[in-house]
């Protein structure tokens, strides 16, 4: 029998951890036959911890939300006596919602040990790499990219084929090939599940590129935050120079090839091609002029391809199965599986893995669960909006649910696939807020080398306090959707010019929201503090003086059998009085 607990970072969060530890002990205080394993994030975060058997006829069993309490029914029952624990196992639903998916990029991810190259092995690793190098050649490979449609997973959409090809076609003496690891988008995890789950399948990814531009030298950029990830990759590349996948004369011929890891400091910016390669040679990260362009004068001044973990994942299979077959998933202009990280208001949070086509209803109402309140409790209602590509994306509303989901349409509404990360809010938001959260985020994150990027964005996050403080006029709004489009169209990189992304999805899809905030002044979420207001309900009152003792501005007034009245022009919203009355007669309402 096969054993697996997941744990990448999201399983171990959980305790899986504790549980793994458990198992292998039962498993060896009872000398029964099974490994007890270590895999990577199995997708179902929602549903961590997670332990898979697999019995002796290949059986599949997932048990779900497992705790340290469970291990001994479980050993005893199944692993001893054969027989699944019923109560434990994944329902039927959610064994669908798993069923709904197309794992290209995840295909390994939770079903082989990622600290064993023998499993990977196992399922046809390096195959594909070894059969390129040794018999079909580099322009077998971009001709397979380009029948394939592959795009660059990292945002931007870019054909993966037509990046290769420049690069192979770059005359020099020296080329890299880096693998931008360094994901920063609030939300996304996806990179990180890959390389806590398959690393060899981003490796085999980099080997393949390497050999296919001309590279004998790999970079990995990793975000610093990511130490398990890290942990991996190492085990990984040791074992792969160890089997004589990673080294001098590859696969028998004259190909060399070697990566090493390069931990980032966790700068947003440094996604950016030309600021990451500025971080790696040691500089402080910050973009630079294109053209030039990376594949013609990039890492130290040779040609230099870039690609994303997910990019990098789908080469192998797309070298094994070939372009066709990969094109032959989602859509003409979006070919393959896209992997997104949906969060937020969501029941059924994790990693999905769909094919480009599918729409927002699908992703939310089935692969998700449904719309949830902010205790996790279904709302029966729909989405208010859906915000994707993170804070260099937009958001998507209702009039979008059935869109199908690829990145020219996305495009096409203000919006972005990016890296793929999909944050679900209900009708509690206040988009406002999220509007200024992204442009925090962004303006905390400019490098500031362009005056537009590094005041714009300081200067449309001030507007948005206004409005949230009401202290903003009509104007505000007019001055903030000027500044916006100045920003993005001036700023030097995509950090500025996606910057004013979520604050123009906002003013084009929810600006009754926001005119309610600067001309009502009303939050119709009721989550803004400042647009709040605070009233006594008479019939409540008891006249027992103690809001007014705890007022810190003296603004409640009234005498012994008289209901106590709130001075709305002295009240400064700090809520002390709701907190403090014991008959609940103080109530918080959205504004005037």
């Amino acid at each position: 029998m096969r054993v697996l607990v997941g744990q990448g970072s999201c399983g171990i969060a959980a305790g899986a951890g504790k549980i793994f530890a458990e198992l292998q002990k039962a498993v060896n205080d009872n000398q029964i036959k099974a490994d007890v394993l270590c895999t990577g994030c199995m997708g179902a975060c929602y549903l961590e911890p997670i332990v898979e058997v697999f019995d002796d006829n290949n059986n599949r069993h997932t048990y779900v939300r497992v705790s340290l309490d469970d291990v001994p029914g479980l050993v005893e029952k199944h692993l001893i006596g054969k027989t699944p624990v019923s109560e434990l196992l994944i329902s039927e639903e959610d064994t669908g919602k798993q069923k709904r998916q197309k794992k290209v990029t995840l295909r390994n991810c939770g079903l082989i040990n990622p600290e064993d190259i023998d499993e990977y092995i196992a399922v046809g690793g390096y195959e594909a790499a070894k059969k390129y190098v040794t018999e079909l050649g580099a322009d077998a490979v971009i001709a397979n990219l380009k029948t394939s449609g592959l795009r660059g997973r990292g945002g931007g959409g870019f054909p993966t084929w037509f990046k290769w090809n420049a690069g192979k076609n770059s005359p020099s003496d020296k080329k890299y090939i880096i693998c931008n690891a360094d994901e920063g988008d609030p939300g996304a995890f996806m990179d990180r599940a890959i390389m806590e789950g398959d690393p060899h399948s981003m490796l085999e990814g980099m080997l393949i590129g390497g050999f296919a531009i001309g590279a004998d030298e790999g970079i990995i950029y990793v975000r610093a935050e990511y130490p398990l990830a890290i942990k991996r990759l190492e085990i990984a590349m040791k074992q792969a120079r160890e089997k004589g996948y990673l080294g001098k004369n590859l696969f028998g011929s004259d190909f060399n090839f070697d990566i090493r890891i390069k931990a980032g400091a966790g700068a947003f910016v440094c996604g950016e091609e030309t600021a990451l390669i500025a971080s790696v040679e040691g500089k402080r990260g910050m973009p630079t002029l294109k053209p030039p362009f990376p594949t013609e004068k990039g890492l130290f001044g040779k040609p230099t391809v870039i690609n994303n973990v997910e990019t990098l994942a789908n080469i192998p299979w797309i070298m094994e199965k070939g372009g066709e077959a990969f094109a032959a998933i989602g859509t003409e202009s979006s070919s393959g599986t896209k992997t997104f990280a949906l969060t937020g208001h969501v029941k059924k949070t994790g990693l999905i893995e769909i094919p480009f086509g599918i729409t927002l209803r699908e992703i939310v109402e089935e692969l998700g669960g449904g719309v949830t309140d902010d205790n996790n409790v279904l709302t029966g209602g729909s989405y208010k909006a859906v915000q994707i590509g993170g804070p260099s994306g937009g958001c998507l509303t209702q009039e979008h649910i059935d869109m199908p989901l690829d990145y020219d349409s996305l495009k096409a509404v203000g919006a972005m696939v990016g890296s793929g990360g999909i944050v679900v809010m209900n009708e509690y938001t206040c988009m406002v807020k999220i509007a200024r959260y992204f442009m925090q985020f962004t303006q905390n994150e400019s490098c500031g080398k362009c005056v537009v990027c590094r005041e714009g964005t300081r200067q449309m996050l001030a507007l948005l306090d206004d409005i949230i403080d009401g202290t903003a006029t009509e104007a505000t709004i007019t001055l903030l959707q000027e500044l916006a489009e100045t920003v993005q169209i001036g700023s030097l990189c995509a950090l500025g010019k996606t910057a004013p992304n979520p604050v123009l999805s906002a003013l084009r899809y929810f600006r009754d929201e926001v005119e309610a905030h600067v001309i009502d002044k009303r939050c119709p979420t009721g989550n803004c503090e400042a647009l709040l207001s605070y009233t006594i309900i008479p019939e409540l009152c008891k006249s027992c003086t103690l809001c007014a003792k705890k007022c810190p501005v003296d603004c409640i007034s009234g005498s012994k059998g008289v209901p106590y009245v709130i001075d709305a022009e002295k009240c400064i919203k700090c809520g002390v009085c709701m907190d403090v009355c014991k008959f609940n007669a103080v109530v918080k309402g959205k504004g005037a």
